[in-house]
């Protein structure tokens, strides 16, 4: 690796690091340099033949960074389309829209102020990984010298994609069935409120802003609404106002999590159930694909819908190529990440938002009325994170013990019973173990089986 830069940035699925420590914008020139010819190879595309869409989230570092990626990436003599500050999906869908053949997203995502990240997307939508793109430009950029610029350099065009954007995504629904309601938004001064808001104002709804200006200070909370400590305001916002329920996003806007109207938080897997239940209402006998870690609730509600469901690998690459190949109509994943195959197979925060104020419009029921069926018979963990050394070793042990469960290694390893199951994944980045386990007899049981089950991955 080039002295000075820190592989550890290359993660799984994106790039990501402290500005200016790990990531500096010399760095985001190089990284620009070595995507088109990477995209070139994926594509087999000259490099001077391709186009890519270039946006960024509101972080302190971003205008500049994503100046450097672009000036890279027309350096080396592909063309750019540059949409400006931009929520994640909206890059992903002026590349499927456009037809483009890929697209870099200047971002860290829900990560601390400090950071610092690109996502990569080739044509389609369809990120690059460590086993497909990431691998190849980190060996480009390890070797420390990108040469001089092509000769002919790339075209640099700037469009505001907002308003084709925000049409689009409003056609997932029937606009005029959405009747009044009361809804607390927590943009976590990230990307959602110039996302979403033009398309909330639409609609005949009572809104609660919070942190919906875009502050890459982050004065009020950290954008990641899955950690308890950052959703703890808008859960007590929803009983205070009486909301009919509370809607976060993370800092790039690509997740959104729900609060009902109890103000209790909706898990991920139970989102995708009530999303999949509202997907096939309208396409009867559509396969869905939800992820090695997702409560049973998933798999039943859809097939009592009339749908077809199938376990995935977690993470995004895996799910959008999946939904590619099997023609899925929709993929959810625990950790709120929730894919549209009409959406160019890509993850957005804004679809389900629409999909949920439709569906309880439709129903005219509370969201908490229509998650009762599920909390009242799947009993659920949540993730729990356990540091361990030696990882595999551990799920070997794992494997011998419950060797009379049914066994799955396609993700870690999955354990299924007939009343309860669990999956144990190890961590791309840390010493970690992830545990998510359920019971569908009882609170107890589950709290029994996951005590047993980490009491033996922590020994």
């Amino acid at each position: 690796m080039q002295a000075g830069v820190d592989p550890s940035i290359f993660k799984a699925y994106d790039i990501r690091g402290i500005h200016p420590d790990q990531m500096d914008e010399e760095l985001a020139y190089q990284i620009g340099r070595a995507f088109p010819r990477v995209l070139s190879d994926l594509e087999a595309t000259p490099v001077y033949d391709l186009q890519v869409a270039v946006g960024r989230d509101m972080r302190l570092s971003s205008p500049r960074m994503a100046e450097r990626y672009t000036a890279g990436i027309a350096d080396e003599g592909a063309d750019v389309l540059d949409i400006g500050m931009a929520a994640t999906e909206m890059v992903y869908w002026t590349v499927g829209a456009r037809d483009l053949h890929g697209g870099l997203v200047c971002t860290a995502s829900h990560n601390p102020k400090a950071y610092t990240g690109a996502k990569l997307v080739k044509r389609g939508a369809i990120a690059l990984s460590g086993d497909s793109g990431i691998g190849e430009l980190r060996e480009i950029v390890a070797r420390g010298e990108v040469g001089p610029p092509a000769d002919d350099r790339g075209e640099v065009r700037h469009e505001d994609i907002g308003d084709a954007f925000r049409e689009a995504a409003i056609g997932y629904i029937d606009a005029e069935r959405i009747r009044p309601l009361k809804v607390v938004l927590d943009g976590g001064n990230g990307m959602a409120g110039p996302m979403v808001g033009p398309i909330l104002d639409s609609f005949p709804i009572e809104q609660v802003r919070t942190y919906w200006e875009p502050d890459g200070e982050f004065p009020d909370h950290e954008p990641n609404p899955l950690l308890p400590e950052n959703r703890r305001f808008i859960m007590d916002k929803v009983m205070e106002t009486g909301a009919d329920l509370g809607i976060a996003w993370d800092g790039d806007a690509d997740r959104c999590f729900f609060i009902d109207d109890t103000g209790e938080f909706v898990p991920g897997d139970f989102l995708t159930a009530l999303l999949a239940e509202s997907i096939l209402r309208k396409e009867r006998g559509a396969l869905v694909l939800y992820d090695v870690r997702a409560s049973r609730a998933v798999r039943d509600v859809v097939e009592r819908a009339g749908g077809r469901a199938e376990v995935n690998r977690v993470g995004h690459a895996f799910f959008k190529t999946r939904m590619r190949d099997t023609g899925a109509a929709f993929g959810g994943e625990v950790s709120g990440h929730y894919y549209f195959r009409d959406f160019y197979c890509a993850d957005s925060g804004t679809i389900p938002a629409l999909l949920i104020l439709e569906l309880l419009s439709v129903e005219r029921k509370r969201l908490s009325e229509l998650l009762e069926p599920l909390r009242s018979r799947y009993f659920i963990s949540g993730e729990i994170n356990s540091e361990v050394a030696d990882q595999e070793a551990k799920i070997r042990e794992i494997e011998d013990r419950y060797s009379d469960g049914q066994i799955s290694r396609l993700d870690g390893i999955s354990v299924d019973y007939e009343d309860w199951h669990f999956n144990v994944r190890p961590s791309n980045t840390e010493p970690l173990l992830r545990v998510n386990l359920e019971s569908v007899t009882s609170r107890e049981e589950m709290e029994r089986r996951r005590d047993e089950v980490l009491e033996l991955i922590r020994a």
